[in-house]
Parts: structure tokens; sequence; C-alpha cells
């Protein structure tokens, strides 16, 4: 198998439904990107790509630091509340596949294009709403929009960027991620408390509007796809190596899921609740880290980064279980998990894209989906440990979670986390 950043497989950026079958393989003659004959990433085109995958991540994520505020003004409980966050993930989840299939014959800027400003209408919507049922529509308007999004967001950035430079593109484009929970929610959070919690929705809006601008004038586009002469998603599913990464995503994602969303109450437990932003600030910036370091290695050692980015999430869900109240040992542990979850977008997107080979895209938009379940399932099953075993069950849950993945990863030698010498078999 060739290695992550020389692959020539088509990539993810559409698929199909279950039953159905996704685009036929792209035509080999991509667009150029720009100054091809440098062989540099296209920056401007990738920070574009980079915005979006922010935007749609932070959009996700917002409501977590508004939630008293937005629970008193729409007239419900504080768990009421927190559902607009489950929601969003649940529109992803089930509208990823089949509207993705539905826009295969799409150009890929069109696509992105209509996939931002359904973010835009969304969160202006959410703004503006007083009342519960309509805003919770609007989430889950922006989950379609995000399913739509992820769907195409790292096929796109491999195909603008050069074939040897493919690992480092998608990294740049997943950097969104880590920017958006470390920097993100907590400007979001310190704007809803000095003004209201409207305003940093429509900050979200108006950075969508500049994002459209951007895109519009400085992203290339790729071609779409015809939807008759694809890889049906249970045929997909068959592939070699498919099925490891997939388990992985779902699992992986889960267990980050429990900690993030619940990292304050588990702080607070610990007695350090006022170090809770700064403790954010230090995983984000350790995730940048990683995500630097794994474009810079994924095209040598995908299966090893995989494997201690593993270890690195387990040990600080080790360090964060044993429920101390040391400030240095959290502020460590949130150092590790940064490293360990920072380059794991990158590494289940160029992983999922090598296993599936020409089913790429039905394996990409079962990987959209089962990333955004775990999503919302992590937030029901945090709330559920909370109310059963307290605190301290978030970080004992993550690290039983990570065991199977470490065992999986370990597993899948030949195929989806391959060694070096089955990669160049």
């Amino acid at each position: 198998m060739p290695s992550p950043e020389s692959t020539t497989s088509p990539e993810s950026t559409t698929s199909a439904e279950s039953t159905a079958t996704v685009g036929a393989p792209e035509s080999p003659h991509r667009t150029a990107p720009p100054s091809p004959g440098t062989g540099r990433l296209p920056l401007p085109a990738l920070l574009a790509l980079a915005t979006a995958v922010f935007i749609t991540s932070l959009t996700e994520t917002l409501p977590a630091g508004l939630l008293p505020a937005m629970s008193t003004d729409l007239g419900v409980g504080e768990p009421a509340a927190g559902q607009t966050v489950t929601v969003y993930a649940v529109g992803t989840a089930l509208t990823a596949i089949p509207l993705a299939a539905a826009t295969a014959r799409w150009s890929r800027k069109r696509l992105l294009l209509a996939s931002m400003a359904g973010f835009a209408a969304a969160n202006t919507v959410t703004a503006l709403s007083s009342a519960y049922a309509l805003t919770m529509s609007a989430r889950f308007v922006a989950g379609v929009a995000a399913g739509l999004a992820w769907a195409l967001l790292a096929g796109y950035a491999r195909h603008l960027a050069p074939p040897r430079l493919e690992g480092r593109a998608v990294a740049v484009a997943m950097a969104g991620i880590p920017v958006a929970l470390s920097l993100g929610v907590p400007a979001g959070t310190f704007l809803g408390q000095v003004v209201n919690w409207q305003t940093a929705f429509l900050v979200m809006t108006g950075l969508t509007l500049l994002l459209l601008a951007w895109i519009a004038a400085l992203v290339p586009d790729q071609p779409g796809r015809e939807r008759s002469a694809g890889t049906p998603v249970r045929a997909a599913l068959q592939v070699p190596g498919v099925l490891p990464v997939l388990t992985v995503t779902l699992v992986f994602v889960l267990a980050h899921t429990i900690l993030y969303t619940y990292i304050a109450t588990l702080l607070g437990d610990l007695g350090l609740a006022d170090a809770t932003d700064t403790v954010v600030l230090v995983f984000g910036a350790a995730s940048l880290l990683s995500i630097w370091l794994v474009g810079a290695l994924i095209h040598r050692g995908l299966r090893t980064l995989t494997v201690l980015s593993t270890l690195l999430v387990a040990a600080a869900a080790t360090a964060l279980a044993l429920g101390t109240d040391s400030t240095p040992v959290v502020y460590v542990a949130a150092a590790l998990w940064g490293l360990g979850w920072g380059g794991v977008p990158t590494l289940l997107q160029t992983a999922a894209g090598d296993a599936a080979g020409d089913a790429a895209d039905a394996v990409q938009a079962a990987l959209v989906t089962l990333w955004n379940a775990a999503m919302a399932a992590g937030g029901l099953i945090g709330g559920l440990l909370l109310d059963l075993f307290g605190a301290q069950s978030f970080a004992w849950s993550a690290l039983a979670l990570l065991i199977p993945v470490l065992a999986v990863v370990l597993a899948a030698r030949a195929h989806g986390f391959p060694s070096a010498q089955h990669r160049t078999a």
C-alpha cells in the first residue's frame, strides 16, 4: 500500500447512501493547485478550508459555554439547552450519507459554498430565535450543513495539494478543530458573558459571510462525480482495513467527547474550576503542535503516530482519573491529551482514504456519520455517567474505551493501520 501522502486513490469528497452507490472515481486529472510547478502547498485555499473546519467545529460546541444564558432566554432547563449540541451532531449523522449522494454531481466549490451559506442562515436564526423549538430546528439545519461540509473537506484539501504533500494539506485543513476547541469556545463564552449569547452566534454569521467571499475568490474548484458508477457503502465496508479504521473512529471520538464535553465539570470536582480556561488553552496549543508533527511525519509512520496518539490520550486520562488536585499535573495531562488528540482527525481521514481505495467516497461518508454519532453519544453518555457515578467517571470511561482502540490499531497491521512492510508490499 502506498504511503498516506503518495496515494493516488480517489479521495473522500462525496458519498452515497448505504443502499445506493457513491460517485464514480474522480478523473485522474485534478484541477491544478496554485503554483503547481513549485510543489508547494496552496496555503490561501487550504486556510480557507481550515476556516470552514473551524466554523463547523465551533458552531457545534459553542452552546456548551453559553448554556445558562441560553436556557434562561429560551425558557428551558440547562439539560434541555444542552441538547442544542446533541441535535447538531444528530443532524450531521443522519443526513451526511443521503445528502452527499444527492449532491454528488455538484462541483466541490459549489457544494462548499452552499454548506457555508447554510451555516450563516442557521446561526442567524439561532441568534434571533426566542423559541426553543425554532432554535433546535436551526441547530439541526446547521448539523445538516456540517454533514455536507465534512463529506468533502478532507478530500478537497488533498486534491488541491501536490501528491507528496497531501497528508500535510489535510493537516492544515484540520487545524480548525483544535483552534475552535481551544480558542473559539472560550472566546465565544467570554463574548456571551460580556454582551450576550446572541452576539456570539451573530459573530459566527459574520465570519461565515467573510469565508464565503474568501472561498469564492481563492479556492480552486474540483469537479463533482457521477452517482451511477460508484461503490455501495455496504460493499465498501468489506474492503480490508475499512472496518478497523471506522471502529477506531467511533470509539476514539466517543472517548474524547465524554472527557472534553465535561472537562469543566471534572476540573470543578478536582477543585480547579478557576483553571478551566487555562487548561483548555494548554490543550489547544498542544493540539496545534500535534497537527504540525503529524503533517510532517504522516507519510513515514501513520501506524506509529496512531499508536502514539492513543497512548498519549490514555496517559492523560489516567492522570485525570487518579483524581489529583495538583494543578501542574492537570496541565501536564492537558498537554499530553492535546499532543495525542490534535492529529487524530488527520490520521483517521488519511487511514480511511488509504484503506478504501476506489471506495474512499463511501467510507468517508461512513466516517463522518460515525464521528458525529460518537459526539452525540458522548454528550448523552457523559450526562448519565455524571448522574450515576460522578465526575471522576469521565476519565475512567475514556481510559476504558482507549484500550480497545489500541488493540484494534495494533491488530490492523496488514490493512487499516499497516506497518511499513505491509505498506510497501
